[in-house]
């Protein structure tokens, strides 16, 4: 058993950086079905592309203030944890918003966000794992 030093706080009692890495792998996860409901609806009339901020924002804004999860929490001010947004760009002849090849760069670009989620994950696991002597 790990003991800590008088005055100290033991070393693995805090380990946010698992909790970010999940938060990121979810937010890749979140990402990639926005880019796959967009792409789904290419060619419906009027259909408005949804996108949701970039991981680093969407935590930046939640270390800024909380938010409420029920109409009377918070002063009735209601939020979502990561809220979506429509993008307005040049519309389709059909009212569309979506952009295929837009799409396909957002799809890639979660790709990569979970596989770095993945190796944060792994290679802090090895790290806790080496620290407590198993390997």
């Amino acid at each position: 058993m790990i003991e800590a030093i008088e005055g100290e706080a033991p070393m693995f009692q805090n380990l946010d950086v698992f909790k970010t890495a999940m938060a990121m792998a979810r937010h890749a996860g979140l990402k990639q079905a926005y880019s796959a409901q967009n792409i789904a609806n290419a060619d419906t009339p009027g259909y408005r592309a949804k996108d949701i901020p970039e991981f680093a924002k969407s935590v930046r804004d939640s270390l800024q203030g909380q938010r409420a999860t029920r109409a009377k929490h918070l002063n009735g001010s209601t939020g979502r944890s990561v809220d979506f947004t429509e993008r307005r760009q040049a519309l389709d002849p059909n009212g569309n918003t979506v952009s295929l090849e837009e799409e396909m760069v957002k799809a890639v670009d979660a790709k990569r966000q979970s596989d770095r989620a993945l190796a944060i994950y792994r290679s802090n696991l090895s790290i806790l794992r080496s620290a407590i002597g198993r390997r």
